[in-house]
Order: C-alpha cells, then sequence, then structure tokens
C-alpha cells in the first residue's frame, strides 16, 4: 500500500514539473510575440 503511495506521489511530481515547464514556454513565447508587436508600433514596420 506505502508503494502505491510513493509511486503516486512521484508520477504527481512529474505531472506538476511538466506543467511548469510548459506554463513557463508559453509565457516566453506569448512574451516574445508581444515584444514584437511593440517593436513594430515603436519602429513603424507595417506588413
Amino acid at each position: 500500500m506505502k508503494e502505491k503511495k510513493k509511486k503516486l506521489k512521484a508520477k504527481e511530481k512529474g505531472i506538476t514539473l511538466i506543467a511548469l515547464v510548459i506554463t513557463i514556454v508559453l509565457n516566453i513565447i506569448v512574451l516574445l510575440i508581444l515584444a514584437g508587436i511593440s517593436i513594430a508600433m515603436v519602429t513603424g514596420i507595417t506588413e
């Protein structure tokens, strides 16, 4: 019974870590897009 709980906790930690990494990567992508838009507006580049 204790072994199952240990495996479950390890699995939960893994899922939490993956969720954290995904969140950070998505935030970086969004920030890069916003920075690109801001730079384009400031420099007056239009497509």
